[in-house]
């Protein structure tokens, strides 16, 4: 009998050592809140690089989270390996300027910009003087979650045309609790910022809340422009929205992509391929993937690329300012020139 026990237990150990008990590896892509558009996107980015990483064990998930500023946050304490970050908060943390002065982020790499970022100041009809964003002056207004990406732009956008939150009473929610809030008569409006169309706004306009989306002039936006050059003309389409009869003027910036120059450049390399060569996937994840194509994967980037990228980028004959090679790859293609 021990001999025979012995013999089993013999088997089963050349068994287990044969079968491959490889830990899964699980990646982290930080959002923002739920009501937005970073979210789904970054949900469905998830799913298609988890699809085709199955084979090697490997999961890509998508996190909520309170936006770009706590995103970087996320990054830098290792809870998070991509991030889909404002372009206003992805050139200050590269560069080391406004909320990021003299804290610059230097492994900070980007990847792709994926989507515009649609400015969306909503505020109820009663407070609407002008139709413009200088009407939330005196009103109750969410300027979104505190140590979010939204947070900073609508202060950024404020200061521009010459306000502060001295101005406006304001509160920090997100997305979905803001049309709440202004549902329940709490609130008179905030800022929604997000690809078009933003889940959180169709429902203000569906469940009949009386509100507006206020439009952006000319002047106010190159006001804005002078503190950070970074916002481009936008028009929201009549009709984006339930009961929306005609175009609204606002602004955007880039959302973008963004990983470490830790990450390992073959897999950066395949995860830019796929997000590009998957692009029917990803709109009907979010209709505000339409806007991801190649030729515009490089517009309004600031922040180096990361080698993985730049490399599918140069293979796909983008041309690329000389700003956005990583110091890495200048100092192996040096190096290759020096061979030479």
């Amino acid at each position: 009998m021990k001999f025979r026990l012995m013999s089993l237990l013999i088997c089963m150990a050349l068994i287990l050592a044969g079968c491959n008990f490889e830990k899964k590896k699980t990646y982290n892509i930080a959002t923002a809140s739920t009501g937005g558009t970073y979210y789904p996107i970054g949900v469905g980015m998830g799913q298609l690089w988890t699809k085709h990483y199955r084979a090697q064990n490997t999961k890509f998930n998508g996190q909520s989270s309170a936006g770009s500023v706590e995103n970087i946050d996320l990054m830098k304490q290792n809870e998070a390996d991509f991030s889909i970050l404002q372009g206003l908060i992805s050139t200050q943390a590269s560069q080391g300027t406004g909320i990021y002065k003299d804290e610059k982020y230097d492994s900070l790499r980007s990847m792709s910009m994926i989507w515009p970022n649609v400015e969306h100041f909503v505020l109820k009809n009663s407070d609407v003087k002008t139709g413009t964003i200088a009407d939330i002056k005196g009103s109750s207004f969410s300027v979104g979650p505190r140590a979010s990406g939204t947070e900073q732009s609508t202060l950024m956008m404020m200061k521009g045309i010459g306000q502060t939150k001295k101005d406006i009473s304001p509160e920090y929610l997100g997305y979905e609790e803001t049309i709440s809030a202004m549902r329940d008569g709490r609130l008179d409006g905030g800022s929604l910022p997000a690809g078009v169309p933003v889940s959180s706004i169709t429902d203000m306009y569906a469940s009949g809340v009386n509100a507006s989306i206020l439009e952006v002039t000319d002047k106010q936006m190159k006001d804005i422009n002078s503190q950070v050059d970074t916002w481009y003309r936008y028009t929201i389409k009549k009709g984006t929205y339930p009961k929306q009869k005609k175009d609204i003027q606002t602004i955007a910036q880039p959302n973008i992509l963004v990983t470490t120059k830790e990450m390992d450049a073959d897999m950066v390399y395949n995860l830019t391929k796929m997000l590009h060569e998957n692009r029917d996937f990803m709109i009907d994840v979010h209709n505000s993937a339409k806007e991801m194509k190649l030729e515009t994967a490089l517009n309004g980037l600031n922040t180096p690329l990361h080698e993985g990228a730049y490399r599918y980028y140069k293979e796909k004959g983008l041309k690329i300012d000389d700003r956005l090679i990583p110091e890495e790859v200048k100092e192996k293609e040096g190096g290759n020139q020096d061979e030479k």
